[in-house]
């Protein structure tokens, strides 16, 4: 089996660590305390980060804001040959740092797995996974990977995906957790797009605040798709206004 070294141990980490060691060697590296144990229950083993950084097939799980600081630390340790993948949820910026940062003996390929632990409880089959080639011929690897583990799997740009995921995710996770620190109740009387607002919240709610910045703050269109959606609500809430007797 070949050995997989995942940077980060946070809920997408551990949710990695499960499906991936049933097809890989896995070990992890992350400084929070409760990764030992968390390890120790997923059965997968914990190393330094030079040993991880060292393997095969490495993963960086971690969060946008901290991913620059993380491959200059990792870099050193990389070994020739080996497959370097993020996770993040945007990509521009982190396409941009593994090519200028991680030496070129290295092959690259950005991806975004459309899900998370809660959208992932029933299993990926149907699941979305993004991939971007960046460096390298094994992106095919990893689309063909993913397709086996039952993945829907998008092949595009870094800078394609990061316009879509204005709409898809920045727009969505603001109107998301602006309802879920609203606290909208399970009203008896509610209809079936109310139900989707229940569910988005129930999807969005556990998301930690970290990732929510990310997607505002680190896709370059972002903040021009939020903006207008703002500006449109302000309007509609002005002509029900200068409606109102």
């Amino acid at each position: 089996m070949k050995r997989v070294g995942l940077i980060g141990f946070g809920q997408f980490g551990q949710l990695a660590a499960q499906t991936l060691k049933a097809h890989f060697e896995v070990a992890v590296c992350d400084p929070a305390p409760a990764t030992a144990a968390l390890a120790g229950e997923l059965g997968v083993d914990v190393e330094t980060l030079a040993a991880v950084a060292a393997r095969e097939i490495v993963i960086f799980a971690v969060p946008v804001v901290a991913m620059e600081a993380v491959f200059r630390a990792a870099a050193p340790h990389l070994t020739p040959g080996a497959l370097v993948i993020d996770v993040g949820s945007v990509k521009m910026l982190p396409a941009r740092w593994m090519t200028e940062i991680l030496p070129r003996h290295v092959d690259l390929v950005a991806t975004h797995p459309l899900f998370g632990p809660q959208s992932a409880r029933t299993g990926l089959d149907g699941l979305r996974l993004v991939v971007c080639p960046i460096r390298g011929e094994r992106s095919e690897k990893v689309v063909a990977f993913g397709r086996a583990l039952g993945l829907t799997v998008t092949v595009t740009t870094p800078e394609e995906h990061d316009r879509e995921m204005a709409y898809v995710q920045a727009l969505t996770h603001l109107i998301g957790r602006s309802l879920v620190n609203l606290g909208i109740p399970d009203e008896q009387l509610k209809t079936a797009s109310y139900q989707h607002l229940l569910e988005l919240c129930a999807l969005i709610g556990a998301d930690t605040f970290e990732l929510f910045t990310a997607i505002q703050t680190q896709n370059p269109f972002a903040a021009e798709v939020v903006e207008r959606f703002v500006g449109e609500a302000q309007s509609l809430l002005d002509q029900v206004a200068a409606k109102r007797p």
